[in-house]
Order: structure tokens, then C-alpha cells, then sequence
């Protein structure tokens, strides 16, 4: 089960773009909503200064949050995050309640480890491509992951790993692959050198041997 963190929120009554305005300029607020469950969805305002600190943490995105809203705590998960295009900073936070006995569905990072003692690499002379950065995935809260490894030391140059590769925790699932075996999509490639390999280059030889004696 992921870590579990706390941040606090107020209930947001004063609704509109000019109010969202003045609560991002003057308050020093992030505007955000909770909702799903049998609830209605609530505004809620964060503490920016407390935003900024925590989605600093990487699991925050694929954990359980114990979400306090003027007192009350509601376990939620993060389901959306929207910047400012130029400045970077959190503008919205979408949460999303969750319940223990009730799968949810989440976007989990890959890890990609061992890519500098990878086969195709070190042997072959391959460099590495990233198809993807993380993966749809389906479980319970308790069984959902910070991320998912993606272990390239046996990859040699020419081959691929896809979602089918990877070796998902217990109650883990994926979505894509949940909808068949066409959606076993590309995760990762090591390319072939440029050049050809040794190989190429040894069946040439003769050729330009037996061109010269020609001569």
C-alpha cells in the first residue's frame, strides 16, 4: 500500500471567475474540487505554500491523501493537476474519494533501472527509447503503487519491451491490456546502432576483396 499523506482545505463557497481570481492573487490560494463516492462534489481552496511542498513528492500522485476539509477528513487520490502554462505553479487539483472495497483507476510512473548495464547498450551498442512514462493501471487503494519498474539489464539491442513485459504487484492490473492482447502497447526500445553491425560489415569484405582482384 502507498504512503499516506495529509493536506488541508477549506470549503469553497465563493464561487465565479472573479472570486477564483482573488483567491489566487490575494489569498494565496489553489483553487480545487472533491468529488465521486455518494457525495456531491465540493470547491475546496489549499494553502499554496502547502501544494507546492507536497507535489514536490512524487508518490503524492499515486497515493492515498487523508484530505481534511475545515475538519472533516475524506481518502482521496489525486485524478488531475492543472498548471499555469508560463509559470509552472498549481492552478487546480481534482480529488477523487475513494473507498477500501472499490477499485480505482490511475496512472502510475514507470521506473526505468539498470539502463546502464543494459545488453544492448553495453554489448551491442544500441541506445535506449521510452515509449511511455507511465501506465494505466486498476486495484484497490490499498494495493495501488508509487511505481511500476521497468528492469532493461537483459534487453538486448532490437528488442522491445511492452506492458505485457512488466511484472505488476499483487491485485495490480492493467487497463490497456484489460481490453486485449492488441493494446500490449510499446513501453520501451533499444535501437540498433547506426552503421550495421560487425556482422554487415565482415559479409562486405569479400565483396571488395573480389573486386579488386578484378582489376
Amino acid at each position: 500500500m502507498s504512503s499516506e499523506f495529509t493536506l488541508d482545505a477549506q470549503a469553497r463557497t465563493d464561487l465565479g471567475k472573479g472570486a477564483s481570481r482573488r483567491l489566487r492573487r490575494l489569498d494565496n490560494k489553489v483553487l480545487g474540487i472533491v468529488y465521486g463516492g455518494k457525495k456531491k462534489p465540493t470547491p475546496i481552496t489549499l494553502a499554496t505554500n502547502e501544494v507546492v511542498k507536497i507535489t514536490q513528492n512524487e508518490a503524492f500522485f499515486t497515493s492515498l491523501v487523508d484530505l481534511s476539509i475545515d475538519g472533516k477528513s475524506e481518502s482521496v487520490v489525486v485524478k488531475d493537476l492543472q498548471r499555469h502554462p508560463a509559470k509552472d505553479t498549481v492552478m487546480h487539483m481534482d480529488f477523487l474519494r475513494v473507498s477500501a472495497k472499490t477499485k480505482i483507476t490511475m496512472h502510475v510512473p514507470l521506473h526505468f533501472i539498470n539502463e546502464d548495464t543494459c545488453s544492448g547498450v553495453k554489448v551491442d551498442g544500441g541506445t535506449i527509447s521510452h515509449a511511455m512514462n507511465d501506465i494505466e493501471v486498476i486495484c484497490l487503494p490499498k494495493n495501488l503503487p508509487e511505481f511500476i519498474e521497468v528492469d532493461m539489464a537483459e534487453i538486448n539491442a532490437g528488442e522491445n519491451v511492452h506492458i505485457s513485459d512488466l511484472t505488476l504487484p499483487k491485485g495490480v492490473e492493467s487497463v490497456a491490456l484489460n481490453h486485449g492482447a492488441d493494446h500490449d502497447l510499446l513501453i520501451s526500445a533499444v535501437n540498433i546502432a547506426r552503421g550495421g553491425s560487425d556482422e554487415d560489415e565482415d559479409a562486405a569484405a569479400p565483396e571488395a576483396e573480389a573486386g579488386e582482384s578484378e582489376e
